[in-house]
C-alpha cells in the first residue's frame, strides 16, 4: 500500500460553504475545514465578527490532500476556476473583505506555484485576476454549524442558487479529478 503524502492548502473564494462543497468532491482530498484567517483580532473571531468586515479575516477553507493523488497546482486550478477571481472583495451577492479571493501559502514552493497558476490562468479572464497571495497565518476553525454546510443543508436556498452552479462548473471542467 502506498504511503500517503498529506499536504495542506488554504484558500478563500467568497463564502466558505461554496469552496468547502467544491473540494469535498475532489479525488485525493482527505479533509476540508471551513474557517477564518488573514486578520487581526483579539482572541478567536466569531462568524458574526467576520461578517462585519471589520476584522480583516477572510472566510477560507483548509484543504488536506494527498499529494500522491492530486497536486497543489491542481488544487489551485480547481479553486481558481470555480469562483470569480476577478472581483475584488466580492463573490456574487457576498460583498466585503471577508469574501476576498485569496491563496495562503505555507512555504516558498507553494508561493511560486500560486504565482505560476495565476499567471497561466490570467489569459482566460476578460478582467485582471485580483486574487491575493499571502503567507499563511493563524487559522481559526469556523463554528460547527458552518462545517459540511452544503452536505447538511442541500435544500437551503443559498445552496441551490449559489453552490449548485459552482458544483456543476466543477463537474464540467474537472470531471477527471472527482471522487
Amino acid at each position: 500500500m502506498k504511503t500517503r503524502n498529506l499536504q495542506m492548502a488554504t484558500v478563500g473564494g467568497g463564502c466558505f460553504w461554496c469552496t468547502e462543497a467544491v473540494f469535498e468532491e475532489v479525488k485525493g482530498v482527505e479533509k476540508v475545514v471551513s474557517g477564518y484567517t488573514g486578520g487581526k483580532a483579539p482572541g478567536r473571531p466569531t462568524y458574526r465578527e467576520i461578517c462585519s468586515g471589520l476584522t480583516g479575516f477572510a472566510e477560507v477553507v483548509q484543504v488536506t490532500y494527498d499529494a500522491n493523488i492530486i497536486s497543489y497546482e491542481d488544487i489551485l486550478v480547481i479553486f481558481m476556476t470555480t469562483h470569480d477571481p476577478t472581483t475584488l472583495n466580492r463573490q456574487g451577492a457576498d460583498r466585503g473583505t471577508q469574501y476576498r479571493s485569496v491563496i495562503y501559502y505555507n512555504n516558498d514552493g507553494q508561493k511560486k506555484v500560486a504565482e505560476v497558476v495565476l499567471a497561466e490562468l490570467a489569459q482566460y479572464y476578460d478582467n485582471p485576476i485580483v486574487t491575493e497571495v499571502s503567507a499563511a497565518s493563524i487559522f481559526y476553525e469556523a463554528e460547527k454549524e458552518h462545517q459540511d454546510f452544503y452536505k447538511n443543508n442541500p435544500d437551503y436556498g443559498y445552496c441551490s442558487f449559489v453552490i449548485d452552479p459552482k458544483l456543476a462548473k466543477l463537474r464540467k471542467l474537472h470531471s477527471d479529478k472527482l471522487k
